[in-house]
């Protein structure tokens, strides 16, 4: 199983779970990352392992290669001494020896291709990691929305708004009532003498700022004229 179908067999399971127990959408996102997290500690984990593991064949293949030659070495000597014996032994141990060879390059190849795997995969949870921690901003402003409108929505419909518009009202037509009140001792009430000058100050301040504005107005017209004459 690859590492991608074991990281989603964990979402979906967890997932499903969480949806059961109706849990929020931000939960969900939060464990989605948290998942997604651990598994590129586990991943990284295991390419640190198959580094290691290739950095050990690859000193093995070298100490082989070396013993090999040095075993050719050894059956060139042993002929032009004479020792065919000896050379027949020392060929014996290279063929041994690039047996052995050989099957560790087998190895080194499949190593090789590991990390290739681990390190495509990598690369492909890092940008999926990075698009779900963007995505994740989104998500949560429209979860919280969501919610708010929501909240709105239920005040609307429960009839406590209502209620209090109707208190609301209820309290106008108190003031209403109130005032109409107040008013009702005022008539049919003579103005006393202080009223009556009172409005006559008020009417004379009234008169000479009429007058002033209708000064100020001509003095304006007359000012225009004047210019157009002159241009």
């Amino acid at each position: 199983m690859s590492i991608f179908s074991r990281f989603n067999d964990i979402i979906h399971s967890n997932i499903n779970a969480m949806l059961e127990q109706a849990e929020d959408p931000e939960k969900i996102i939060r464990l989605v990352i948290q998942e997604m997290e651990d598994t590129m500690v586990e991943v990284r984990t295991n390419a640190a392992k198959t580094i290691a593991d290739q950095k050990t064949l690859r000193r093995q293949l070298e100490r082989l290669q070396h013993e090999s030659i040095q075993w050719g070495q050894k059956a060139e000597l042993a002929i032009n001494k004479d020792r065919e014996d000896l050379a027949r032994a020392a060929l014996a141990e290279k063929n041994r020896i690039q047996t052995a060879v050989e099957q560790l390059e087998k190895e080194a190849v499949i190593v090789e291709e590991q990390l290739d795997g681990l390190n495509s995969d990598i690369g492909q949870l890092q940008a999926k990691l990075s698009e779900a921690k963007t995505r994740k901003k989104s998500l949560d402003l429209r979860w919280k929305t969501a919610n708010s409108r929501l909240k709105v929505r239920d005040k609307l419909s429960d009839g406590r708004v209502d209620d209090a518009m109707l208190q609301f009202e209820h309290l106008e037509r108190k003031m209403d009532t109130l005032e109409g009140r107040v008013e009702a001792h005022d008539l049919g009430q003579e103005k006393t003498l202080e009223e009556e000058f009172a409005e006559l100050a008020a009417e004379d301040t009234i008169e000479q700022e009429l007058a002033e504005l209708k000064k100020r107005l001509d003095k304006d017209s007359a000012e225009e004229a004047n210019l157009d004459e002159e241009s």
